[in-house]
């Protein structure tokens, strides 16, 4: 039994997770929420219904002993499914090994279990609609606000670890503090987001159930992700201006169904409701935090208020709950000496964070435009053999990313560009005949490689 307190700021998805880990180690814990307990009402205030859950998060979940539970809120999705302007669909599956998917699970629905467990250990307190106001932290103490009664209230704890989002208070207090040279950035893309839906028809999907589908239209994109009622949660990924249609001119009813018709018209047929959502949901921003440290005497940050990236790797909740697995780690390895683990977590896992954050702005190029080009078609289809056929000698980036959780996202990412690279290079000038076997074009690719990762003659 540990006899630490610890004060966790935010209840979402890392914080959760991370209450749940630390309530299990045995120290006292004091988790506050802002928001309303989510169990009672709906608070999803425009953010993402359902996640890409795959094998860095399911690390984290399996530290809490909850694999098998979380797995019944879970489809599998086992690939992309592209849908041309013409309606026409091409299956792109994520891997060449079966075993290989990635998951769509309800935020809320995965929150809530979290929430549940976490209320079966007497040493947590679990308090809603509470604002943090401010952070002491070199002294471990915060101030609320219970927005019901509007009272006023301090908390004293050992340590604090902030999970509060991406306007955190906690991260605030770090920015404040004079005696710690903290750097923060954060860059909006050009694109935001609106959430729409397909309903089910009949309790039924209208559409294949285990993909994610795609709508890749050049600058902008439609993607939509299974749920467990046979609807789909479908997300418009639109700049704010530019081009003939953008957020900014999408201002009827009428102009929006003919954008639609013009780009999806598959997905036009399957949402009858799509002007009303459209103009009742909120468009939302997608941009990059990075900042540094994570921490500074008695208190710690991890999750999205360290490192929030953009959703086009699915790797935001995974990057989260891999923060938690990492944390578990290095607590065990010193000892459950807080002092310590708070300062090698926050110098070791920077690094693999960064990583995800490129590789994440990478994917919206892919997923936006290059899923839809031939010579990309090739490669994947390339990747996809060399997977299938020598799975101990070949891992595409995306696979490296999702598919190989003990690879850190930063080796990940230096891997999978270059690779990304020769292969493209070696189809585009011929060098990858079809008169080679498989096992001679993998030999080439992987010379290639080896030669570019040891000179680094390619920019990573």
């Amino acid at each position: 039994m540990q006899d630490k307190h610890l004060l966790i700021v935010g209840a979402g998805l890392c914080g959760s997770l991370l209450a749940l880990k630390l309530a299990q180690h045995g120290y006292k814990i004091t988790l506050i929420e802002k928001r309303l307990d989510l169990r009672s009402a709906d608070i999803s205030a425009g953010r993402s219904i359902n996640l890409a859950f795959s094998d860095r998060g399911i690390k984290g979940i399996k530290r809490v002993g909850l694999e098998d539970k979380v797995k019944s809120l879970c489809i599998p999705m086992r690939g992309r499914m592209l849908h041309d302007k013409e309606s026409n669909t091409k299956f792109s599956a994520y891997s060449g090994q079966d075993d290989n998917y990635i998951n769509s699970i309800s935020r809320s629905g995965l929150n809530a279990l979290l929430l549940d467990e976490i209320e079966k250990h007497d040493n947590v307190k679990l308090i809603f609609q509470v604002a943090c106001q401010s952070v002491d932290v070199e002294n471990a103490k915060a101030n609320f606000k219970n927005e019901k009664t509007d009272e006023d209230f301090e908390i004293q704890a050992d340590y604090i670890i902030g999970t509060d989002g991406a306007g955190s208070v906690v991260r605030q207090a770090l920015m404040k503090n004079r005696d710690l040279r903290f750097s923060f950035s954060q860059n909006f893309l050009t694109h935001g987001y609106k959430e729409l839906s397909i309903s089910p028809k009949d309790g039924q999907h209208q559409i294949y159930k285990n993909a994610l589908h795609i709508w890749p239209r050049g600058e902008n994109m439609l993607i939509a992700l299974p749920n467990l009622d046979g609807s789909f949660t479908v997300t418009l990924f639109l700049a704010y201006e530019g081009g003939q249609y953008n957020f900014n001119n999408l201002t009827t009813p009428e102009i929006v169904e003919e954008y639609f018709q013009k780009d999806y018209p598959d997905a036009l047929e399957l949402m009858p409701h799509l002007a009303t959502e459209f103009f009742e949901n909120p468009t939302a921003a997608l941009g990059t935090v990075r900042c540094s440290p994570w921490t500074y005497k008695k208190t710690l940050i991890m999750g999205d208020l360290a490192h929030a990236i953009v959703p086009f790797y699915g790797q935001g909740m995974n990057a989260s709950f891999e923060d938690v697995a990492v944390f578990d780690d290095i607590l065990q390895e010193t000892n459950f000496d807080l002092d310590q683990a708070f300062q090698k977590f926050s110098q070791n896992r920077k690094q693999d964070a960064d990583g995800i954050a490129d590789l994440a702005l990478d994917n919206f190029h892919e997923m936006k435009a290059h899923t839809a080009q031939e010579l990309f078609l090739q490669k994947r289809e390339l990747e996809l053999a060399f997977e299938k056929e020598f799975p101990n000698d070949y891992a595409s980036k995306y696979s490296l990313v999702t598919f190989n959780e003990n690879i850190g996202y930063q080796e990940a990412k230096v891997r999978g560009r270059v690779q990304d690279k020769v292969i493209l290079y070696l189809l585009k000038e011929g060098h990858l005949p079809e008169h080679l076997s498989l096992k001679e074009k993998l030999e080439i690719v992987k010379k290639q490689t080896s030669s570019y990762l040891k000179d680094e003659v390619i920019n990573v």
